[in-house]
């Protein structure tokens, strides 16, 4: 019977291989079997989608692809295996057989992501697919179907499984949790390699290597945890995740562009969904690259306010929304939970009473669109739970427990402590509202919603 250090993917860390050098200085060894599934056209697509899409408006270099870090979330699992296959506990759940799967959803975990793919899905719109749909689409087609068939000798079916954790047995539970849990082989690529291309520090400086040295599973054997000695480099971890988000991910400009993005995309969908074959046409639009989803959408939106926006967000000349009102959970969370986790469609509504009170103050019609309100999506980020080993007592307990850098990460919801809510305006108006209190206008407004049903949470 084949070992999980047999598997010529975990071979080739160690041994003479075909190699493919990823930032920073990162060789990923490839077989031919994988490189396969590499020339595929269905996983060259994702060289034609960035990571990070709006990151890139305040971070230039943060313009790296899917393809970059699906190859580093492939070696990280080689590198987990690796670790994970010296312990009886762990060898006892996980066949060489299943471990390959793991290695394959590592590989095409993003398949199914298309341009802007996030933003687009935390807005929740009727008749738009998830990427875990598409991922079912193209990981069953021939081109990679008769890859993992007639090379690998599994069946597409059960590497969608593991991506979208579709079986709830002890063994998919392991597996899912190493490919997505608090502490996972795409976290651990992506918070590294963000922070490397957006040139700041703070997802690079975790003991990563640590981190997998001190990899074991919980006490009842179906989740990943850690030992005592990473304790450290996971408060890192938690650390680096939280600055990332608040920094990065959800920098103010990086928001402003995302929020145009979302009404752009908002509107084209209002219009399009009218079209017949609206279906086809969305699927078309997420096959292609972030360059030709834009132009398509910038010349279908040609003389709307969806058009405009565009413009202003991917024209010659850069143009954001200014930001002009701001509310985070621990300044003002009565304004915070008032709006936050709300669907799309009330933020829309919400904006356009903003917009309507606006109008009123300065006796001036005011634009429709020129208000947005970006707030925290109704889907919330995996929370940060993960068991630590104590092998002198032979006991486990929470790292939330042990850790003051953890506790209150891993105890409250993280979204309130990286995500704001944010009001911001079309910078063609800002002169015009030189005197408004827009403080006063946002909580004004939430008391007359709170008073009507027009601004519904259907």
């Amino acid at each position: 019977m084949t070992s999980i250090l047999e598997i010529p993917e975990i071979e080739a860390l160690d041994g003479p291989a075909s190699l493919i050098r990823i930032p920073n200085q990162i060789d990923v060894p490839v077989t031919p079997r994988l490189m396969r599934l590499i020339d595929s056209p269905e996983f060259q697509r994702l060289t034609r989608i960035s990571q990070l899409g709006m990151v890139c408006f305040v971070y230039p270099a943060a313009n790296h692809n899917r393809f970059e870090h699906s190859l580093g979330v492939y070696r990280n699992s080689l590198l987990f295996l690796r670790q994970f296959a010296k312990q009886p506990r762990f060898a006892k759940a996980v066949s060489a057989r299943d471990a390959t799967l793991l290695i394959l959803a590592a590989l095409l975990h993003d398949i199914g992501h298309w341009p802007y793919c996030h933003p687009i899905e935390d807005i929740e719109l009727p008749g738009l697919p998830s990427h875990e749909a598409f991922a079912d689409q193209y990981i069953a087609r021939d081109s990679i179907a008769n890859c993992l068939r007639e090379d690998w000798n599994v069946e597409p079916r059960e590497v969608i499984d593991i991506i979208n954790r579709n079986k709830k047995t002890p063994t998919n539970a392991i597996l899912s949790s190493i490919l997505s849990g608090p502490i996972d082989i795409d976290k651990m690529d992506y918070l590294y390699r963000d922070s490397l291309h957006a040139g700041v520090p703070y997802g690079q400086n975790f003991d990563s290597l640590r981190l997998i040295r001190s990899l074991c599973l919980n006490e009842t054997g179906d989740r990943l945890a850690i030992t005592q000695k990473g304790r450290t480099a996971a408060e890192l971890m938690v650390f680096a995740r939280y600055v990332m988000f608040s920094e990065v991910y959800w920098h103010h400009a990086v928001r402003s562009a995302t929020a145009m993005f979302q009404r752009a995309f908002y509107i084209w969908h209002q219009q399009a969904s009218l079209r017949s074959g609206f279906s086809a046409e969305v699927a078309a639009l997420f096959e292609v690259s972030e360059f030709e989803m834009v132009d398509q959408l910038k010349q279908q939106c040609i003389g709307t306010p969806a058009g405009k926006i565009l413009k202003q967000l991917f024209g010659p000349t850069r143009n954001l929304y200014k930001r002009v009102a701001s509310y985070s959970f621990n300044e003002d969370e009565s304004v915070y939970r008032e709006i936050a986790q709300k669907p799309y469609s009330w933020l829309v509504q919400f904006s356009t009473k903003l917009t309507q009170s606006l109008s009123n103050q300065i006796g001036e019609s005011v634009g429709e669109h020129s208000i947005l309100v970006d707030a925290p999506p109704v889907g919330l980020e995996v929370q940060f739970d993960v068991d630590v080993f104590y092998e002198r007592d032979n006991s486990y307990c929470k790292l939330g427990e042990v850790s003051p850098v953890v506790n209150t990460l891993a105890r409250q919801q993280f979204d309130d402590f990286v995500k704001q809510v944010r009001i911001f305006v079309a910078s063609d108006l800002l002169p015009k509202i030189s005197d408004v209190d827009f403080e006063g206008l946002v909580r004004s407004q939430l008391t007359d919603c709170s008073d009507c049903s027009d601004c519904s949470e259907e």
